[in-house]
């Protein structure tokens, strides 16, 4: 917090305009930007947790000053351009969901030309390490477990699968690299696509990848998560190796790593080889991982993604298909509950059940029209 403070306090100015993308419960961003003088604020935030922000804004007395809109940010357009744009929609990395998306519309769309962003930059990092002790003590004996069973059949599970686990500087195995500089200012895609190579500087078992980021929210603000830096909220990835290898100094790693949006997650990709000191032909290891191996993954779901499958609704489908074309701003959702439960008798009990299943839809998809604001103000006492 103390280097986001920083941060907004030198690019803030009296008169400006700020926009907070993912407010949250706390619109901290969005009430220091008050304090440091800004005409007005636009705090996003999509969950309803933006009610909380909202009486805290007032509490504080910056209520007229902020204005809060609950939405995504995607789908805001604002009466005017901002001067700065704050937010922090990271994880562990910068590559999360829709983050980097999200980021380049707002600048696109809602930034003033010669307006700041708040991160400006994002440097992402990487090391050979050891295991993390978090993550070496949980892999078991895929060749036999303490009660005799072979386990080989989780092994691709737990191997390509990305944890959150931190690494001290006496587990690096190389000097870390950079493998991406995520400038929000030029951005323009969420993927990236790299090839960094190490040579080995300290003999251990190597077990995979550590990665980070520090970040430059403007200069002379920043903040970084190496592993010789004190922990902080976000942390660091752990990329695992299929099995350890026994590095000596002078080896060659070659890592050809991958991360690409797909939808709102990220597939992430890593082929790695170690080729041997004493003779560069000699290849002491060689994978080929993906999070795309992370979970079973039956062959009729991914036959269901595929170009050439034909669809058809399960009775789930029909009777969602049902309730979102009743809902075409003629009928209430007691009408489209009394429909569906008759129309679907045995998919819901009661109508009550119908109506729990039309009011989540309605919470999802509906937009609250001009009939609906008629009837709330009738029904509302004066």
């Amino acid at each position: 917090m103390a280097a986001y403070v920083k941060a907004l306090g030198m690019a803030v100015k009296p008169g400006s305009v700020v926009v907070d993308i993912g407010t949250g419960g706390m619109g901290i961003f969005a009430l220091l930007a008050s304090r440091f003088g800004a005409r007005r604020v636009y705090a996003i935030e999509p969950s309803n947790a933006i009610q909380v922000a909202q009486e805290i804004a007032r509490a504080n007395g910056w209520a007229s000053r902020i204005e809060f809109v609950q939405n995504l940010s995607t789908k805001v357009t604002l009466a005017e351009r901002a001067d700065v744009i704050v937010s922090d929609l990271r994880d562990v990395l910068p590559l999360f969901g829709l983050h980097i998306p999200t980021v380049i519309d707002a600048r696109r769309r809602l930034l003033a030309p010669s307006g700041k962003m708040i991160p400006e930059r994002d440097i992402l990092w990487a090391a050979v390490a050891e295991a993390p002790f978090s993550i070496s003590r949980r892999i078991p004996s895929w060749n036999g477990s303490d009660c005799g069973f072979d386990m080989r059949a989780a092994e691709q599970i737990v191997t390509n699968t990305i944890q959150k686990a931190r690494v001290t500087p006496e587990q690096l195995l190389v000097e870390p690299r950079s493998w991406g500089n995520l400038d929000y200012a030029t951005i323009c895609s969420p993927d990236v696509n790299t090839r960094i190579t190490w040579r080995v500087s300290r003999e251990g078992p190597g077990a995979g990848l550590s990665v980070w980021f520090d970040t430059e929210l403007i200069t002379g603000a920043g903040f970084s998560n190496a592993p010789h830096e004190p922990e902080l909220i976000y942390g660091s990835y752990f990329l695992p190796w299929s099995e350890r290898v026994e590095l000596s100094i002078g080896d060659t790693v070659s890592v050809s790593l991958q991360a690409n949006l797909i939808h709102d997650e990220y597939l992430w990709c890593w082929s790695t080889r170690v080729l041997s000191q004493d003779d560069p032909s000699a290849i002491k290891a060689d994978f080929s991982q993906s999070s795309f191996f992370d979970e079973p993954r039956p062959r009729e779901q991914l036959l269901k993604a595929t170009p050439s499958y034909i669809p058809s609704l399960d009775i789930d489908g029909k009777v969602d298909h049902f309730i979102l074309a009743s809902m075409d701003g003629s009928s209430t959702l007691g009408d489209i509950a009394r429909e569906a439960a008759r129309k679907f008798p045995f998919h819901f009990a009661s109508e009550r059940e119908a109506l729990a299943r039309v009011g989540k839809l309605s919470k999802r998809y509906s937009t609250i029209g001009r009939k609906s604001r008629e009837n709330e103000a009738r029904e509302t006492p004066s």
